[in-house]
């Protein structure tokens, strides 16, 4: 076969340029929904924007996604287009540890190098231009006036955050064990590990939702709560978004399994995925670390 008769070249399609204004709407409505709550922004507008954003991307997916597994089941790609897939997933994976580290770093930033300095640390210290009594620890506990809010407790690294450890670790090994029966062709037992790591991945889900409740109830940690508030609910919010993510795809492949799709030899779609799967794992495990314990 010739490298042209190898190489395949879609149709053209609507779905990129769709897909970049669900884009946009989600990042304004979620820009806006955020500074609404700080009364500087429209919260009603950016909800409804974020809302419609989100529908429309949960559409696209839907559609995109269905034209690409209806070319692979109509043989229509080669293995050229298996190796695109690995890298286009590979960059993609890349892209969100990148992501993961610009907030790790801002976290890094304020616990080691900010708090420090305005705590009188070097010759770079101005705890003199903050209020009395200004602790430089870590989180900051000891606003200077009951106007400024700040967390009244820490949530406690060792009940529901790791419970969450243990799920999502677990859960690296079902998807593993799903991976190994889809190799062997057992297709009842890649079914069974992989609902298993669905709902190890829904309970994870719950437990983060208990969790913000109790936190914004009953511990005084929310937005407003001062710079460990944001970096709290920004590094947590966005892996719990992740984790719903892998979620869906992975119920959208065990639904793929069950119509008999995938076979040991050609079984990218699943791989992808378990891929991202084991990438949020491993931030979860920074986060509990990082966030939780030191």
């Amino acid at each position: 076969m010739s490298a042209q008769a190898s190489y395949y070249v879609p149709e053209q399609s609507r779905w990129p340029i769709v897909a970049s204004l669900s884009l946009f709407l989600l990042a304004f409505g979620a820009g806006t929904t955020i500074n609404g709550f700080s009364g500087q922004g429209d919260t009603g507008l950016g909800l409804v924007l974020l809302l419609l954003g989100a529908l429309m991307m949960g559409i696209i997916l839907v559609g995109w996604f269905g034209n690409v597994i209806s070319e692979s089941r109509a043989g229509l790609y080669s293995a050229q287009m298996d190796r695109s897939f690995r890298w286009g997933m590979s960059w993609f994976i890349f892209s969100e540890v990148m992501f993961f580290a610009a907030f790790f770093g801002a976290l890094f930033y304020v616990r080691t190098l900010a708090v420090p300095w305005l705590g009188g640390e070097g010759e770079r210290g101005i705890s003199q231009m903050l209020w009395p009594g200004f602790v430089a620890e870590w989180p900051l506990m000891n606003p200077p006036s009951e106007s400024i809010q700040g967390p009244q407790a820490l949530v406690d690294p060792w009940h529901i955050p790791l419970l969450n450890t243990v799920l999502l670790i677990t859960s690296s090994f079902t998807i593993t064990l799903a991976h190994h029966a889809l190799l062997r062709d057992a297709r009842t037992a890649v079914a069974r590990w992989l609902l298993a790591t669905i709902l190890l991945g829904v309970v994870f889900i719950g437990f983060q939702a208990y969790e913000y409740v109790e936190a914004y109830t009953r511990l005084g940690l929310t937005l407003n709560a001062g710079i460990y508030g944001a970096t709290f609910f920004i590094l947590t919010g966005f892996h719990g978004l992740h984790v719903t993510l892998g979620t869906l795809m992975l119920v959208v492949i065990l639904l793929r399994v069950l119509k008999g799709h995938f076979d040991s030899q050609h079984h990218f779609g699943f791989e992808g995925v378990a891929w991202y799967w084991h990438f949020v794992d491993v931030v979860w495990i920074g986060l509990f670390l990082f966030v939780y314990v030191i």
